[in-house]
């Protein structure tokens, strides 16, 4: 099975991936999405221990912020300690509240970067400057207008996953 970005993956990274995915009942292609999701937190290096380079303390496969480390039960760097295969359960776990409404890959990238955010319009604007958080995020803004919108933020997720499934494996 071609799986996106497998070429940088182990098999039980993989293994482990599908396996979230039948747990919530994702249809299979979507371990397709969730590999793009890391290797679009982790600039394709699926370390687990890769921080934030606009510095706001997230860490790892979907960059944990410090409190939602907390949340889950731990501390980013507790997080930072785990292979990424293990860090795969907090992955899990913090999808487990949205995985319900998790059907595209647009979905799944709401759900890690704004859950709050994963039923909304495509122009919606999510980040607006000036905010630290636009700032941290500026990247996204692709005509530069100062409004990060949901369809200029999952446009960068899909874009990635295309990326991922040309790669050979």
């Amino acid at each position: 099975m071609l799986v996106a970005w497998g070429q940088k993956l182990t098999d039980e990274f993989i293994y482990k991936c599908a396996a979230i995915c039948k747990d919530f009942d994702w249809h299979t292609d979507q371990i397709n999405d969730l590999t793009s999701c890391i290797a679009f937190e982790t600039g394709e290096t699926f370390s687990p221990t890769i921080r934030n380079a606009a510095g706001s303390g997230a860490i790892g496969l979907i960059q944990f912020m410090p409190s939602t480390a907390h949340a889950l039960g731990t501390s980013t760097q507790g997080l930072s300690q785990l292979s990424a295969v293990a860090q795969l359960d907090y992955v899990q776990k913090y999808f487990r509240p949205y995985a319900h409404k998790i059907k595209t890959i647009d979905d799944m990238y709401m759900a890690t970067l704004m859950p709050r955010y994963i039923d909304a319009d495509d122009d919606k604007p999510i980040f607006i400057d000036p905010s630290i958080a636009y700032r941290q995020n500026a990247g996204l803004d692709t005509n530069k207008d100062g409004h990060i919108t949901k369809a200029e933020i999952t446009l960068k997720i899909r874009t990635k996953r295309s990326k991922g499934l040309l790669v050979k494996n």
